[in-house]
């Protein structure tokens, strides 16, 4: 074992050597310098462990074969895909197995007659818009990370994206699963038809799991007619109560577009500043929409959209039908991240409140950013009320980053007193374990904890993420005795 570079205790050596009797050498990786890589996800500032060893799966079996041996040894499994997740879900464990899906990356099957393609959970999100396009067809969710994000982070996620507010998010496409469980079984759930109500929907028991109930390695996922050319509408405000009125508006009057974006002023200006893209600087709120209604239906409907904008004092309303002009403004839009990036270190919350309380929750983040003396660029999901409030500051400065972490909590316990959730799309993970019982309350809890302990009664799975439980918090404080 020294030739790896690590030091490793007489058990660990004995699962080790049992895992690449299974798998082979080149599955399992050892070597500090190269497992330090797989150790944590974009929340860079979420706990994470150290793993003992990373395993790359190319089957359901060689995923079979990990769970059987760290059943036998109590070692703890992080399933993990490509790491672009957002709240530590896929972070390392001390001393345990963290088990990375993106050798297994093959789209299996797509049935046009069916609407559906089968996949393994490494496919990236684009090749599979891609695998699907030469048949007409559309996989909708879409998120920022598109891609290079997997589809297994997806699911464990139940990822959203840019789509949402007219397809809906991960959870709405999946039909089936086939899931590995802590005890090296094999569960295939759902379906491939378009209904089906025998039993629990088992399926969608395991989309946003965050790996805590099972490793899942095959999905059946539904997809839909690929979308018409689309029509795209920017608009700018002074103020964020125009900007609220305008998505109240939208919503009341019936429209659908297939994206309603919102920026806000700090966001543009940092996009602006990476890009030069000319945008209106002094701006408070820029709002970006679609329609792929097609033809006329998709002019009139971002025609109709441009009115409720004017109407609520829009300074600048612009729309067009040019495709490229088009990916351009979703340029700006899908590089908002990067661009605060460059102002600093970054803490990304993930906040969703009813879109009838979306400038109250703009005006509350400006007033965190005030009161905790710090840069807060909020960019999000206006059509669903999905906002990331992206906290910048310099992590080498103890006292920035102290109120940091305390303008995270404020933005948390601001979107539960308007109604809101602590997570949109990127998950509990590691970051917001202590937030989920606030907002679900102790039943909820209790029920989690029910249905963990029937599928994982170890606690091997992820431990430490989603919730606290005590075989979890047991696993990941002494999993690196192993």
């Amino acid at each position: 074992m020294a030739s790896y570079g690590v030091t490793v205790t007489h058990a660990t050596a004995a699962w080790v050597t049992e895992l690449q009797d299974a798998l082979g050498t080149g599955t399992v990786l050892l070597d500090p310098d190269v497992t330090a890589a797989y150790a944590r996800d974009q929340a860079m500032l979420a706990p994470a462990g150290s793993p003992a060893a990373v395993v790359l799966p190319r089957s359901t079996a060689d995923v079979v074969a990990v769970m059987q041996v760290a059943g036998r040894h109590g070692v703890p499994v992080v399933p993990r895909g490509a790491g672009s997740g957002l709240a530590g879900a896929s972070n390392a464990v001390d001393g345990a197995i963290t088990l990375v899906m993106t050798r297994m990356d093959a789209v299996l099957e797509v049935a046009p007659a069916d609407r559906l393609a089968v996949v393994q959970p490494g496919v990236v999100n684009k090749a599979l818009r891609d695998a699907v396009a030469g048949a007409g067809l559309f996989y909708p969710p879409d998120p920022s990370s598109y891609d290079w994000c997997t589809i297994g982070g997806n699911l464990s996620t139940n990822s959203g994206g840019l789509c949402c507010v007219k397809y809906g998010v991960t959870t709405d496409y999946v039909l089936g699963l086939e899931v590995v469980l802590a005890d090296g079984r094999v569960l295939r759930t759902g379906r491939r038809t378009v209904k089906g109500v025998a039993g629990y929907d088992l399926a969608r028991l395991f989309v946003g799991s965050e790996g805590t109930l099972g490793v899942i390695t095959e999905a059946t996922l539904a997809l839909r007619p690929a979308p018409q050319r689309p029509v795209t509408l920017a608009a700018t405000f002074a103020t964020t109560a125009q900007t609220g009125q305008v998505v109240e508006r939208v919503v009341t009057s019936g429209l659908v577009p297939s994206l309603l974006e919102v920026m806000d002023n700090t966001c543009i200006c940092a996009v602006d500043d990476l890009l030069h893209a000319d945008l209106d600087r002094s701006a408070h709120a820029l709002l970006v929409a679609q329609s792929d209604a097609g033809g006329e239906a998709a002019a009139a409907e971002i025609a109709a959209l441009a009115d409720l904008c004017r109407e609520a004092g829009a300074e600048f309303v612009h729309t067009t039908d040019d495709p490229a002009e088009g990916d351009l403004l979703l340029t700006a839009r899908r590089m908002a991240l990067p661009a605060l990036e460059q102002l600093g270190s970054t803490l990304i919350d993930d906040v969703a409140v009813p879109r009838s309380r979306i400038a109250a929750f703009l005006d509350g983040c400006d007033a965190i950013a005030a009161q905790r003396g710090l840069v807060i660029g909020v960019v999000g999901h206006a059509g669903d009320g999905n906002m990331h409030p992206t906290i910048c500051f310099d992590l080498a400065d103890d006292d920035q980053r102290t109120r940091a972490y305390a303008a995270f909590d404020d933005i948390l316990e601001l979107g539960l007193s308007l109604g809101g959730t602590i997570t949109g799309e990127h998950g509990v993970g590691a970051i917001k374990v202590d937030w989920l019982e606030r907002e679900i309350g102790p039943v909820a809890l209790d029920v989690h904890r029910a249905i963990k302990d029937a599928l994982d009664p170890a606690g091997l799975l992820n431990p430490g993420k989603v919730f606290r439980g005590a075989r979890a918090a047991n696993l990941a404080g002494t999993a690196a005795g192993r």
